[in-house]
């Protein structure tokens, strides 16, 4: 099978081809074949146990297919080391993760050090994350985590996943556990991210309008399946049954705020 091509011109970064997983004899990823383009963001969005973050892991070797390839930076994930492969990709969780006995600046710099880069590389790296997601160091770098809001929490995730400068940020649910207002905020600070760094970005959502607001394409899974992948605006012109659901309420949403406007 060939994957399904970007719309872009520029190269592949992650290419699946014939990808299929099973647990327990059950199928989980059906033959999905998909190509992002480096600098592209990609939203999969689906219903809950679609296989949306089963795709996110078989990207850094949290999960092994068995069936079909994935390539990452023009290599089969097989030619990695797991740990290598994971080294070279950012990881972002709706849980963040940080570690609770370090502070905003040691949590950042975990990475970096495991890679044995020099003190100063890395407070310098340091300081231009906190820079680069609002975050003033003066004030920030010295905390803890319990110190921070959910909304910091997330951009330190995000400056961590973004430490050793990696071509690929993966992000499972990111933004799911912040509140609307706070949400909307990271959203704005995302784009305004990804316009300076040009990641590959592949994001897993829940939530249809998070995917509209940020991604430039859109992947539908369903039942394991790769049923849509365009732009955003064709998404949602779509009919197809299995596409709808996951539309309705956003639609309904608009109409109802128009409704009152």
């Amino acid at each position: 099978m060939t994957a399904v091509e970007s719309p872009t011109d520029s190269a592949p970064e992650i290419v699946f081809t014939g990808v299929r997983v099973s647990r327990g004899g059950r199928p989980v990823i059906q033959g999905v074949d998909l190509i992002v383009s480096r600098g592209e963001t990609l939203a999969l969005v689906g219903r809950s146990g679609a296989g949306k973050s089963t795709l996110l892991k078989l990207v850094n070797r949290l999960l092994e297919p068995d069936e079909g390839e994935i390539v990452v930076g023009g290599r089969p994930t097989t030619d990695w080391s797991p740990y290598e492969l994971r080294r070279q990709i950012g990881y972002v969780l709706q849980e963040i993760g940080l570690f609770p006995h370090l502070s905003v600046r040691d949590n950042i710099a975990v990475v970096p050090r495991l890679l044995g880069w020099e003190t100063s590389r890395i407070d310098s790296r340091v300081d231009e994350l906190l820079d680069l997601v609002g975050l003033a160091r003066e004030d920030m770098a010295g905390r803890w985590p319990h110190e921070l809001s959910g909304g910091q929490r997330q951009r330190v995730g995000v400056a961590r996943a973004l430490a050793a400068d990696p071509a690929i940020l993966l992000m499972d649910e990111p933004f799911g556990a912040l509140d609307p207002m706070t949400r909307s905020e990271i959203h704005r600070e995302f784009k305004r991210i990804q316009a300076r760094v040009h990641k590959t970005i592949v994001l897993v959502t829940h939530d249809m309008a998070e995917a509209f607001a940020l991604a430039s394409r859109i992947g539908v899974i369903a039942d394991g399946s790769l049923v849509a992948l365009d732009t955003p605006a064709a998404i949602a012109q779509m009919d197809d049954e299995r596409v709808r659901p996951l539309l309705d309420p956003l639609l309904e949403s608009s109409a109802s705020l128009e409704g009152r406007a």
